[in-house]
């Protein structure tokens, strides 16, 4: 199994091009179940819950051509199993996604409950609920959702608002017979995004990026090309870097609109910010105050930020008080840091942290996605080595990590 040694106390400085959002490419890979035409998507990460999604539509009569890197042509001409196993589903809860599409394109479906992080409980209620009111008729046993039905629209009102929920019944509402109406939709750059490819694929929808998305039905959907969107998270984490590293750093490729509340903590935290165009500069020579955050859905401060800027706040100067209010689980990197040194007290859902001197390399365990992040970032500035098991959980949403960090100038290597 590998791990990542990190040899901290090194400043970051150069430039870096982040990869395409992984929480945009899973949806609209699923997108493609939605017409018998090709749909053509450039950057596209590569990463290890984008080849299971890709795996997961090939067991379904899926073509995929990914001659060209970061880019895929997928063709659904004939669906010929419209299954999403267990065995597939458990590593990657987005395998959800694939559900509304089936269902509107081929009439049934059947996917496992989702897998995935251990972070939270996640659940796919609100998937149910609204593919029931369009008129599909569900059943549950024996760890799966059944569906069958002809999709008709529906006024719908999330009891929460779910990022996957609203996305999976978006793809489902294209393919539906009259208007569909979602209240409390997630606002989430991502879900913008794949309403700009079901769009150029023919969808007819408005709204998207607000909490009230229309959606009339058409008969069929056409082929397109698409660009993923930038990864924004992926953004964050390299500029939370720099910031508790110091250094100076361009990140190009991006989209500083989806960032904004990011940035602004990161400016709190004692950083010089500059945007121009796709391209955000970081430079971080002063001291670093600690910063509090409150997690909130889009625009709010992103809960896929939060364990980066618990590592950040744990170097800073002050206390930081960070709230996690998405998932209730989603803190296990605190014990962790703690083994690094960092002054942590956790009750509920609140993180009280005092910053300390300094960190001291030590071997830790990442646990999720993003605390495997968050222990990139705490090894950086940590004094001596930083060894990080169970890295496979970073594999699924960063490309090449440690190669992009070592352009810059750390001190970063995989090994066995």
């Amino acid at each position: 199994m590998d791990k990542l040694s990190i040899e901290g106390g090194h400043r970051l400085e150069g430039e870096v091009r982040v990869s395409g959002a992984k929480n945009a490419a899973l949806p609209i890979l699923c997108a493609a179940l939605l017409t018998n035409e090709p749909l053509t998507l450039t950057n596209v990460p590569r990463l290890n819950d984008v080849r299971t999604m890709q795996t997961l539509l090939a067991q379904m009569g899926v073509s995929l051509d990914m001659g060209t890197p970061g880019a895929v042509r997928l063709e659904a001409a004939h669906i010929g199993w419209p299954l999403a196993p267990y065995e597939l589903v458990k590593t990657m809860r987005a395998s959800i996604l694939a559900l509304g599409p089936l269902l509107a394109r081929c009439g049934e479906a059947r996917v496992s409950l989702p897998g995935g992080c251990a972070i939270g409980l996640r659940p796919v209620d609100q998937h149910v609920k609204g593919l029931q009111a369009m008129g599909a008729a569900i059943d549950l046993e024996h760890g799966y959702i059944s569906a069958t039905g002809r999709l008709h629209g529906t006024k719908l009102v999330f009891d929460i608002a779910t990022v996957t929920g609203t996305e999976n019944l978006l793809m489902a509402a294209t393919l539906a017979e009259g208007t569909t109406v979602l209240e409390n939709a997630a606002r989430e750059p991502e879900v913008v995004d794949l309403a700009r490819c079901l769009t150029a694929m023919g969808a007819r929808i408005a709204g998207a990026g607000t909490d009230r998305i229309t959606v009339e039905g058409v008969a069929r959907l056409s082929g397109a090309t698409h660009a993923v969107m930038p990864d924004r998270i992926e953004t964050g984490t390299f500029l939370a870097a720099v910031a508790a590293t110091g250094g100076r750093v361009a990140v190009t490729g991006t989209q500083p609109d989806a960032l904004d509340v990011v940035l602004t903590k990161l400016h709190e935290a004692g950083a010089t910010i500059a945007v121009d165009g796709d391209v955000i500069r970081l430079e971080r020579d002063g001291p670093l105050t600690a910063v509090s955050v409150r997690t909130a859905p889009h625009p709010g401060f992103p809960t896929d930020m939060q364990a980066q800027f618990m590592a950040l706040a744990a170097r800073a100067e002050g206390t930081a008080v960070i709230t996690e209010t998405i998932f209730e689980n989603r803190m296990m990197h605190v014990q962790e840091l703690r083994r690094l040194g960092a002054d942590i007290e956790v009750e509920g859902n609140t993180a009280v942290v005092r910053g300390v001197a300094k960190l001291t390399g030590a071997d830790v365990m990442a646990t999720d996605l993003r605390a495997s992040a968050c222990l990139v970032i705490a090894g950086l500035v940590a004094e001596g080595r930083t060894t990080i098991d169970r890295i496979y959980h970073l594999d699924r949403g960063y490309e090449r990590i440690e190669e992009k960090l070592s352009g810059l100038g750390a001190r970063i290597e995989r090994v066995r």
